[in-house]
Order: structure tokens, then sequence, then C-alpha cells
């Protein structure tokens, strides 16, 4: 069997605080680096305030944007008052993806031990866009992106991988009402 191609897919980072800015965001450079190195697209990168209602909305716009495969954002996914960014994610979830928390701690776990239940890293389908809640230090980005993404987003990679459902992500959308 001839080897896969590489298909690149479009992806948007969202870093959510209110203290970064774009000469300090070292959580966002870091995805952006890695997004690029891999081959994607990095088709947009914003900064929001820790505010639900933008987070919300600018999560919303991004998975309506057709170029856009895939959103991960960082920062505010901790317990403090301003950590809200799992609540303002997680009711645009079409489906929930529990497994990628699960594995995001197993890898974490071994880098910080039991400091990473301080994170609610979360994920799911929002609008047939994959959708990646990441915690905010660029630790955190590089084990989500080094031990899960990278691979669930080449296509190479088997036995399966995120690439080759994508166009099937949105069949619910299709489907024509039953006349019965």
């Amino acid at each position: 069997m001839s080897e896969r191609p590489f298909i690149p897919v479009g992806i948007a980072v969202v870093t959510v605080s209110d203290t970064r800015s774009a000469e300090d965001d070292r959580s966002g450079d870091t995805l952006a680096e890695r997004i690029e190195a891999a081959g994607h697209h990095l088709v947009a990168r914003k900064i929001v305030r820790d505010d639900p209602e933008e987070i919300a909305r600018s999560v919303r716009e991004l998975t309506r944007t057709s170029e856009i495969d895939v959103v991960i954002t960082t920062g505010g996914t901790g317990f403090t008052g301003h950590d809200v960014t799992p609540e303002a994610i997680e009711p645009l979830f079409d489906k929930r993806m529990d497994g990628f928390s699960a594995i995001f701690h197993r890898i974490s776990y071994d880098k910080i031990g039991t400091s990473t239940i301080q994170s609610r890293a979360t994920a799911g389908l929002a609008q047939g866009t994959f959708v990646f809640v990441l915690p905010g230090s660029p630790g955190a980005c590089r084990d989500a992106w080094d031990g899960i993404l990278e691979a669930q987003f080449d296509y190479r990679h088997r036995p399966c991988n995120f690439v080759e459902i994508m166009p099937r992500l949105d069949e619910h959308l299709r489907r024509k009402p039953n006349p019965a």
C-alpha cells in the first residue's frame, strides 16, 4: 500500500487572557510555531479577554469560517474566578470528546504529576469543527500538540486520525428530513 499524502488543515488559535498581548503570548506562539512547522495553515490568531460571552462569540465565529477545521484555545482552564473558558465553550459543542481530556491528563501527569488536576482541558465538535480547550502554559500547549494533536491531524497517522473523518463531521446537518 502506498504512503498517504499529507493533507494540511486550517487551524485558528485563540489565547484567552486579560493580561496577554501579541508581544508576550508565549502559549499562542508555541501553538502557532508547531502548527506551521507541521505544515498546517494558521488561518487566524487572536487574543480575547476572560469574558464568557466574548470567548463564546469568538469561537462560534471561527467555527463558522469555512477555511477553519480546528480551533485551539489556550488559557482559562483553571479554577480561579477568571478561568471561564470551559464554561464559555462547552455549550457550543455538538459532541464532546471526553477522551481528549483523559489523554491530555495522562501526558501531563508524566510531566507535572498531580498538578494536572488543576486543569479543566476539554474538547469537542462545534459546527463540524474540532475545538480544543488547553491550559494557558506553553508546556501544556506543547504537551497537547506534541502528544495528541500533531498525530491526529496528520492524515498519514495510523490506525486512524481526525483528518480522515473530517468530510463526514457535518453529516447530521446535511440529512434530509424523514418524510414519514
